[in-house]
């Protein structure tokens, strides 16, 4: 399936998205040895303290960026989410070209009630900022879309850090992502485990190309 917005981007862009579509798992390496910083993360939610959440969520990041063999990020960790009629803002991928290292923003307090985000959720939108990197420094792609693969290479990494139970940690799940779902309100943003029914192009990595 296409996103709707796949009929507004140039054939240059569409054959992007069309290669990013195609690709719909991918294989963490050293995902077992991985259970001790996605522990830290965790804890570090539920202590409620900032700078403890950012060590962690660097931490794990970094180790993901090494498991992958991309350079690393960044990565920046913020109170209450942005937010607006378009929804709320989880996280932010922003690279240049020829610029080093690419950021990643996530912020652990929703909007309004200002509550620590739950643990998986803000796994997610790690693993999610994670990705665009990883299209442009992993797959090398010429740009990082949302696209349905683009999700799905969302979840595969997910479920080898947090398998389903009886599975051992690394090994790909066997659930597909649902189809359908709300709309994605703004890059960046999307309930957890929920690929969008219509989705838009990545625009602040698309700084990237310029």
């Amino acid at each position: 399936m296409r996103f709707a917005y796949y009929d507004r981007l140039t054939p240059a862009d569409r054959r992007v998205y069309r290669q990013s579509d195609a690709i719909t798992s991918l294989r963490l390496p050293g995902a077992a040895a991985l259970g001790e910083p996605v522990g830290a993360l965790a804890a570090a939610l539920e202590g409620e303290d900032r700078a403890a959440v950012q060590a962690a969520a660097q931490r794990l990041f970094s180790a993901l960026t090494r498991a992958f063999g991309v350079p690393p990020c960044r990565v920046e960790v913020l109170s209450a989410r942005p937010h607006g009629r378009w929804g709320e803002l989880q996280g932010l991928y922003t690279t240049r070209r020829g610029a080093r290292p690419a950021t990643v923003e996530l912020w652990m307090r929703t909007a309004r009630q200002r509550r620590v985000v739950a643990f998986r959720t803000f796994l997610r939108t790690l693993l999610h900022e994670l990705g665009h990197h990883l299209d442009y420094e992993h797959l090398r792609l010429a740009d990082s879309f949302h696209t349905e693969g683009f999700y799905k290479r969302e979840s595969s990494v997910f479920h080898q850090l947090l398998p389903e139970p009886g599975r051992p940690r690394g090994e790909p799940s066997t659930r597909s992502p649902r189809a359908g779902g709300p709309l994605l309100p703004a890059p960046g943003t999307r309930p957890p485990d929920e690929p969008p029914g219509l989705a838009a192009p990545h625009t602040e990595a698309r700084e990237r190309r310029r």
